[in-house]
């Protein structure tokens, strides 16, 4: 998840820019007024519409439950995520939206395989592991060998000697997402420059149940590549504590993870035709793909359903605004941000006539946020816009949108951005594991982020003048 993203954080795979913990930061001042301020008024009655067809129903959360029951595990190259692009430009088609197509896209193909890790000594025991996405393979036989515990880089930098030929376990208790995801991103290239076979990481989240995170992990070329897994906090702590006592532990652990060629995928765009500025968009999106260990029903199949119910409510109530609505189902977010550079190859030419870009991609989970990112005259604006939703308690706008897929096309058109967060202790508990399923999500999560997307779409789409950058 790139504005000007470092290459760590690109590949964070997962890592959004609109993934932004909640801040203690005011919300926009304007925005925190109940009474929305004059020039808003002719803008409050399809609001209240938009609203209360968004709230009307549970339909936006049967499609969440459509798209992640049907095509499950949605990684690239899958023929999950192949059949899931061709039912959503379908249903695209369905909902009346104008130029439904997709985009070839080519993205790496990185295949799991058979995995697995346990305790030959002490008491034999078997653990529960995800490979990092991108790892490579041990050996046929695995390997067998007494793993190291260290407690951030630092305490690795320190204890560099006892390294050699051992497993490395990163076991850092989670701070926050951004803070916490190095490990993941870049313990293996580390570990290896210290003599490390292997590695095994602490999983990046709050304490589940016994739960394990996948996730995008690099190499570097200064090391050998050596195979990545994570843990659950749960294991990684019994093993710390087994190593605090002074006694040894020693793992087998066995992977299969590989690369195949570079496979065809692409994004799904459906569009509501401006009426009088075709060519100003506001683009709206998420990413389509999902790690392979679950059914990505927060990250992000509930980002791309909200983000599409914007331009469906708009359709149902018969609003087609000033400016171009643009639906993006990005592809490849996950483990390569394929989809969103791609978007922004193939419309860079129309960069500039973006007047907003906006991301769902930290789930919906209560409480929400709106977040923007732009200039302090755009921000004014779009702090009014909130008022129109005093009535579901979501006008207070504060800082930090972006995303991960817009956020190539934004940085090109110099395009203010704006995202919906869910609660992160929330998201980040089943964050790229098997328990990212659409019964944790609740109907009325869905519905007031629709409702929220929809209204803040609308407006900016459909205001005489565009949104200043």
């Amino acid at each position: 998840m790139n504005r000007t993203i470092p290459f760590a954080l690109v590949l964070g795979l997962g890592l959004a820019l609109s993934v932004v913990p909640p801040v203690s930061l005011p919300a926009l001042e304007r925005g925190s007024q109940v009474q929305p301020p004059v020039w808003i008024s002719p803008y409050r009655d399809d609001a209240q519409r938009l609203i209360a067809a968004a709230t009307a129903d549970q339909f936006a959360w049967d499609r969440l439950a459509e798209l992640t029951d049907t095509f499950g595990a949605r990684l690239t190259g899958s023929e999950n995520l192949t059949r899931a692009i061709a039912w959503a430009a379908e249903m695209m088609k369905q909902d009346g939206f104008d130029r439904v197509r997709t985009e070839k896209v080519m993205g790496p193909k990185w295949v799991r395989g058979q995995e697995s890790l346990e305790i030959v000594y002490p008491p034999h025991h078997v653990i529960p592991l995800l490979g990092l996405g991108g790892s490579v393979a041990t050996p046929p036989a695995g390997i067998e060998a007494e793993v190291m515990v260290v407690s951030s880089m630092d305490d690795l930098q320190t204890r560099s000697a006892e390294a050699k030929g051992r497993i490395v376990l990163f076991d850092v208790p989670y701070t926050n997402y951004g803070e916490t995801v190095v490990y993941r991103s870049g313990g293996a290239r580390i570990a290896a420059q210290h003599g490390a076979v292997g590695v095994l990481l602490r999983s990046v989240g709050p304490m589940g149940l016994r739960t394990t995170h996948t996730g995008g992990m690099q190499y570097g070329d200064e090391a050998p590549k050596i195979p990545a897994a994570a843990i659950s906090v749960e294991d990684s702590q019994r093993i710390q504590r087994i190593v605090a006592r002074g006694r040894r532990v020693r793992v087998r652990l066995k992977m299969e993870a590989h690369f195949e060629p570079d496979a065809e995928s692409a994004n799904v765009i459906g569009e509501i035709t401006g009426r009088e500025r075709p060519d100003e968009i506001v683009l709206v999106g998420c990413h389509f793909d999902s790690w392979d260990a679950a059914t990505g029903a927060s990250d992000d199949a509930v980002g791309c359903i909200v983000t599409w119910e914007s331009l469906r409510l708009m359709k149902k109530l018969g609003i087609r605004p000033r400016r171009t609505v643009r639906l993006v189902l990005f592809t490849n977010e996950e483990n390569g941000l394929r989809g969103g550079s791609a978007y922004r190859d193939t419309y860079l030419k129309d960069a500039q006539n973006h007047v907003l870009a906006v991301e769902s991609d930290s789930g919906v989970f209560a409480p929400a946020r709106l977040a923007f990112s732009g200039s302090e005259s755009a921000r004014r604006i779009i702090a009014d816009i909130g008022t129109l939703l005093v009535g579901i308690d979501m006008h207070s706008v504060g800082p930090g949108g972006g995303g991960a897929d817009i956020g190539p096309i934004a940085q090109a058109g110099n395009v203010p951005m704006m995202a919906y967060s869910g609660d992160a202790t929330k998201y980040f508990t089943i964050h790229h594991t098997p328990a990212d399923t659409v019964e944790r999500i609740m109907p009325s999560e869905v519905s007031k982020a629709a409702a929220s997307l929809a209204v803040m779409t609308y407006v900016v789409a459909e205001m005489p003048e565009r949104l200043p950058k």
